[in-house]
């Protein structure tokens, strides 16, 4: 079965809430040989992306988007403890995103992904303040700093951090990536705010921090749109 035909199975499973038949479903996935990776980056993400875009469209009620997100989690969840962890690469990640229990899982997936492809990741969540993560990103100095499926409001807290970071010359090192949630539906967005890499799913960001570690934003990209957030 391809994972376009697992998404269509899942679906109706997810909405109505069904959760023993939804971690049967997933189980056969698995015998079919369905590794947990694919399963987060092919099914669960894709899943997530619809349950939350049908959501914001109205087209799906409260009651399906809650049980859809409350089970979709608990399958992200399951899949994590049977991931293959790699050995660690030696590079360090913090990781943010929106207030949401939507944002929170799907920066999640890639929390878990990054940490079973070799990364030592902190996980910090939403609804940090933007002193909070200037300090920490001075005081731990990781290799990147991941801002993934952040909300339309965090966007001027982001763009205020890049600007700061980079304006000072502080953790000259440090990648700050985006990626997800308004990123993913403001294109040129992250382009404008002077990240220095960005993607849209859970395994396309993983693959671009680890082809690209060197590369960040220039001096030209950070100044594009500066009004965007003025008002």
């Amino acid at each position: 079965m391809n994972t376009q035909a697992m998404v269509e199975r899942l679906f109706p499973l997810l909405i109505s809430g069904d959760r023993a038949q939804a971690r049967t479903t997933v189980n056969d996935f698995k015998a079919d040989g369905t590794d947990p990776e694919t399963l987060t980056q092919c099914v669960f993400w894709p899943l997530h992306e619809l349950v939350n875009d049908l959501y914001r469209k109205d087209q799906l009620t409260t009651l399906a988007h809650h049980c859809a997100v409350r089970l979709l989690r608990s399958l992200v969840d399951q899949a994590q403890a049977c991931y293959t962890q790699l050995p660690r690469n030696g590079r360090t990640m913090m990781l943010f995103c929106g207030d949401t229990e939507t944002d929170d899982m799907a920066a999640q997936m890639v929390a878990d992904l990054a940490e079973a492809d070799g990364w030592s990741v902190c996980f910090g969540g939403g609804g940090i303040a933007f002193d909070e993560l200037l300090e920490i990103a001075n005081e731990r100095r990781p290799d990147v700093m991941l801002m993934f499926s952040s909300a339309a409001s965090d966007a001027p807290t982001i763009r205020q951090l890049i600007d700061t970071v980079r304006g000072v010359g502080a953790c000259p090192d440090m990648q700050i990536a985006v990626g997800g949630g308004i990123f993913n539906r403001a294109p040129g967005l992250a382009e404008e705010i002077g990240a220095d890499i960005w993607a849209s799913t859970p395994a396309e960001i993983i693959e671009s921090l680890n082809d690209a570690p060197q590369q960040r934003a220039t001096p030209e990209q950070r100044t594009v749109g500066r009004t965007r957030w003025a008002a």
